[in-house]
């Protein structure tokens, strides 16, 4: 059985010792996490300029939406704790929204934000869009596998994380 032996004629990309598709990998999620950053971030923003949405009842309001999916939603009993308090339950997904999607497009503690987004991702697939026909039309569980990538990765680049990794690095000699 005959080996080839095949020399990459791929020309060196930055600093000498990567490639382009090492420096591609590296920013491979960087679009991800701007566009769920940005996202989220308008989601929170969007919800907490509402004044209709934190009402108890009413078009728009948080309180009628949870009462419209309850019966319908996979875990029933979660949108009976929104209806205990359905203002209070939508500033909290408000102001979650809000903080993952600033942490996730500053990269601070960017998997924490990533496990914050699939979070809220997941308990929305499993209350307000689990009766949709396809599963598919239902946006909150494609919002639930992007951010799996994320909490994986975490933010290589252009990160807060980052830069704490390259100073806590050069602070310890560049061993780590």
């Amino acid at each position: 059985m005959a080996h080839s032996s095949r020399k990459d004629t791929r020309s060196p990309y930055l600093d000498g010792d990567r490639d382009w598709r090492d420096t591609a990998t590296r920013y491979a999620l960087l679009p991800l996490r701007v566009f769920l950053g940005i996202t989220f971030i308008y989601a929170g923003l969007d919800k907490l300029t509402d004044s209709s949405f934190f009402a108890d009842s009413g078009s728009g309001s948080v309180g009628d939406l949870m009462r419209t999916v309850r019966d319908s939603s996979a875990i029933p009993a979660l949108v009976d704790l929104a209806l205990k308090n359905p203002a209070g339950f939508g500033y909290a997904i408000a102001f979650g929204e809000l903080a993952v999607g600033i942490g996730t497009l500053l990269g601070l503690l960017a998997r924490l934000a990533a496990l914050g987004g699939a979070l809220i991702s997941l308990s929305l697939w499993l209350t307000v869009s689990w009766a949709s026909d396809p599963y598919y039309y239902g946006n909150d569980l494609p919002y639930l596998m992007a951010w799996i990538p994320l909490i994986l990765a975490g933010a290589s680049v252009f990160s807060v994380d980052a830069a704490l990794r390259a100073r806590r690095r050069q602070r310890s000699g560049g061993l780590r």
